[in-house]
């Protein structure tokens, strides 16, 4: 199992969640993000004054079954990319032990459900 996580332009979502719903994937996280890292910063000016803006990112986040995360990162990259100059985003994949479902403490192996 593998978990993906997104981190895409704000007005991408509804073409990504369109995207991962075509792979019958049952739980998907949606997150507003901020990036603060000093490239990230959008500098302006407003009547004089300079002013500065974190980026604002949308991470969507999702388990996998490890037959189907290659198609998945496909469309996902697909869906995410943008014709603007500015950045599209970040795709992370990490390879996930063990999900446990906290009510029942049952054992999540291959899909999230």
């Amino acid at each position: 199992m593998f978990k993906v996580e997104a981190l895409i332009q704000p007005h991408k979502l509804d073409e990504v969640c369109a995207a991962v719903a075509a792979f019958d994937v049952s739980r998907v996280i949606v997150t507003e993000a901020r990036d603060h890292g000093a490239a990230a910063m959008i500098k302006s000016t407003y009547r004089g004054g300079e002013w500065s803006a974190a980026v604002r990112w949308i991470k969507v986040e999702l388990l996998v079954s490890s037959l189907r995360v290659d198609e998945v990162i496909e469309a996902l990259l697909s869906a995410a990319r943008t014709d603007l100059r500015a950045d599209d985003g970040t795709l992370i994949v990490s390879e996930v032990a063990d999900a446990i479902r906290i009510r029942d403490g049952e054992r999540v192996r291959s899909t999230w459900r």
